[in-house]
């Protein structure tokens, strides 16, 4: 009988199925986060508000890369990927 996958590995299988999705996901939640907190700065100018938006979600953009490269290398040093890729061709990894 198959293990039960616990939370974490379901959400690092989801992300490493959907790595473009989650970068953008993760962009766009960071732009509009930083512009609402930019925004309650009453001292800023309006183009330097956009600029700081920007820069930060630039910021967690290559966070959000640099996870998604970890996780890549991770799934090569383990032989998920290959066993991935066999299921989706339809061949059984193990046989040589």
């Amino acid at each position: 009988m198959a293990e039960a996958k616990n939370t974490v590995d379901s959400i690092r299988e989801w992300v490493v199925d959907h790595k473009l999705r989650t970068v953008g996901c993760l962009w766009l939640s960071g732009i509009a986060g930083s512009i609402a907190y930019n925004w309650s700065q009453p001292n800023m100018k309006t183009s330097v508000k956009i600029i700081h938006a920007r820069l930060h979600a630039q910021a967690l953009t290559l966070a959000a890369l640099s996870g998604a490269a970890i996780v890549e290398y991770y799934d090569h040093r383990t032989g998920a990927k290959q066993e991935r890729v066999a299921k989706f061709l339809n061949l059984d990894p193990r046989k040589d």
